[in-house]
C-alpha cells in the first residue's frame, strides 16, 4: 500500500501564506521564550503552562488542545522519548535531552514546530546526545533547503536522509531515522495530508507546487529507530532506551523561494548558507 495513496500537496494563496506566517511566528516566539525558561528543577507541566499563557496572550489557540483526547499545549519528550511526551509532574534534571513540540492556531490558520535542547546547556549532558540534537537540526534544514516548486516529497526525504547518513559516517555512529512518524501538510488544520517522510520512498510521490505548506520534522535516534507507545497511548519511546531528538518547522514555497513560517527570521540565515532561495512575502 502506498504511503500517500492519492494525496496531493495543496497550494495556498499569498494571502493565506501571510496568515499562516502570523501563526508560525507565534509558535516560533513561544519556543524561543521556552528555550530561555528551561532549567533543572522545573516540571514539564510548568513549561506547558508558560506556553499556553504565551500563545493565548498572543491571540492564538494552542492547537494541540484541539486534537481529540489531548489537553496540553506542548509535547515534552525527554531522553528516550521520541515524540508525544505528555507534560506533567516530571521534574527536569541537568543534562536531560528535552524535545519541545509546540503548535498554535491564529484566525483559523496553523503553525507547528519543535526544538531539542540539553537542560543546563550542551556541556551539562552527554556529548553524544547534544550531537544527536545537532545532526537532527542540520537534517531539518537540509530538507527545508531542498524544497522547490515542481519538485516532490523525495527532495525533502532524500535530503534529510543524506544529511543524517553523512553525519553518521563522520561520527562513526549509525543514527536511526524514525520511520513510523513523519511530517505532514499544514494549513486550516495542524495535520493535513500528505505524510512527509524523512527518508526516500519508492513509487508515486506527491509534487510540491508553489503555495505548498508543509511541516517537516525529522526524528532521529542514537541507537536503533525501533519504537513503541507507552501505556498512556501517546508517548513514543525507543525500544533500546537510547536517546532521540526531534526538530520541526512549518514551511511554504512561494513564487520567490522558501519561507520558513515558524522561524523568527523566516529561515533567511540557514537557507542562504545552504544556497537555497529565501522567499518571504511582504
Amino acid at each position: 500500500m502506498s504511503l500517500f495513496g492519492r494525496e496531493r500537496v495543496r497550494a495556498r494563496t499569498p494571502d493565506q501564506l501571510r496568515a499562516m506566517r502570523v501563526a508560525g511566528l507565534l509558535v516560533g516566539r513561544t519556543l524561543d521564550m521556552l528555550r530561555t525558561q528551561v532549567r533543572a528543577g522545573m516540571t514539564t507541566g510548568q513549561l506547558d503552562a508558560l506556553a499556553e499563557d504565551f500563545i493565548r496572550s498572543g491571540g492564538g489557540i494552542p492547537n494541540f488542545q484541539l486534537v481529540p483526547g489531548y489537553s496540553h499545549t506542548l509535547c515534552t519528550s525527554v531522553d528516550d522519548e521520541i515524540v508525544h511526551g505528555i507534560p506533567g509532574e516530571r521534574v527536569l534534571r541537568e543534562g536531560d535531552l528535552l524535545s519541545i513540540d509546540c503548535g498554535a492556531e491564529v484566525d483559523g490558520w496553523n503553525g507547528d514546530a519543535a526544538i531539542t535542547l540539553v537542560v543546563g546547556g550542551d556541556a551539562a549532558g552527554d556529548p553524544a546526545a547534544a550531537r544527536l540534537s545537532e545532526i537532527t537540526r542540520r537534517s531539518l534544514w537540509a530538507g527545508l533547503a531542498a524544497l522547490r516548486p515542481g519538485g516532490d516529497l523525495n527532495d525533502i526525504g532524500g535530503a534529510v536522509e543524506d544529511s543524517i547518513r553523512a553525519d553518521g559516517r563522520a561520527d562513526g555512529v549509525a543514527y536511526g531515522i524514525v520511520e513510523d512518524y513523519t511530517g505532514h501538510g499544514i494549513g486550516e488544520h495542524m495535520h493535513l495530508p500528505p505524510n512527509v517522510p524523512n527518508y526516500r520512498v519508492r513509487g508515486r510521490v506527491p509534487q510540491t507546487p508553489v503555495g505548498a505548506t508543509l511541516a517537516i520534522e525529522p526524528m532521529v535516534t542514537l541507537g536503533d529507530q525501533a519504537n513503541h507507545v507507552l501505556e498512556d497511548d501517546w508517548t513514543v519511546v525507543t525500544d533500546d532506551g537510547r536517546p532521540a531528538a526531534h526538530w520541526e518547522h512549518s514551511v511554504a514555497i512561494t513564487e520567490r523561494g522558501i519561507w520558513v513560517l515558524t522561524a523568527l527570521d523566516g529561515g533567511e540565515a540557514e537557507l542562504t548558507a545552504r544556497g537555497a532561495t529565501f522567499g518571504p512575502l511582504d
